[in-house]
């Protein structure tokens, strides 16, 4: 599931009205109305600011406003690009400020749904997967098995300590456990170990990953 992780802020102009969005990660809906609230403090001269947000795994929490533009022309597009692109737990609001030209209707579905992509363009998008953080634990000739196991799954190394035996921590997407670790197992005639078993929920950023514990998915 994609959630933003860093948010950012992105701006266009349609017949010289400033859309400017700007996009951030909540997780409650206290922390998206006061996101919003200080988006209007930030910019009060502002023609109108527009809002949208979503939370929960299912989007259970839903809401948008149009702020004053005609029904259904900003608050609903905005919404829907959050969920066309599939966004976890963020909150946009798009400010207006008017340039003296009528968009029409159409026009501004296109404006704002446009400015929440640029919004999103300069976020920070992550795709989180749920599974386990995983430590295993090998002896020197079991090493060279195992991470060749691990590079053939696609299966990503968090982390090695190298002492008298080696120990790997390990993501490991749900549905692939087991089969990991009999795959491990075989490899090395049984003398590999596993323990610390996680349920985690991890993505990776720029090469590296992201570990969020069960109390953060």
């Amino acid at each position: 599931m994609k959630y933003v992780y860093r948010g950012g802020e992105g701006e266009i102009v349609e017949k010289k009205s400033r859309f400017i969005a700007t996009v951030r990660p909540i997780e409650t809906e206290e922390e998206a109305l006061d996101f919003i609230g200080q988006m209007k403090k930030k910019y009060w001269n502002a023609t109108h600011n527009c809002f949208a947000y979503v939370a929960g795994e299912h989007y259970e929490l839903q809401r948008c406003s149009d702020d004053g533009e005609p029904q259904g022309t900003a608050g609903r597009p905005m919404l829907d690009v959050l969920l066309g692109e599939g966004i976890h737990n963020a909150a946009v609001v798009v400010t207006r400020y008017f340039g003296g030209t009528l968009l029409g209707t159409g026009g501004l579905v296109r404006a704002y749904s446009k400015a929440v992509q640029e919004g999103l363009r300069y976020s920070v998008v992550i795709d989180k997967e749920e599974g386990f953080l995983l430590k295993i634990g090998t002896d020197y000739t079991g090493i060279g098995k195992i991470q060749y196991l691990l590079g053939k799954e696609g299966i990503h190394t968090a982390g090695s300590e190298y002492t008298e035996n080696v120990e790997l921590q390990v993501l490991v997407p749900q549905g692939k456990l087991e089969e990991l670790k009999e795959a491990v197992t075989e490899a090395t005639s049984g003398k590999a170990r596993f323990f610390d078993e996680k349920p985690v929920s991890f993505a990776f950023l720029e090469g590296e990953p992201l570990i969020f514990g069960a109390e953060d998915r």
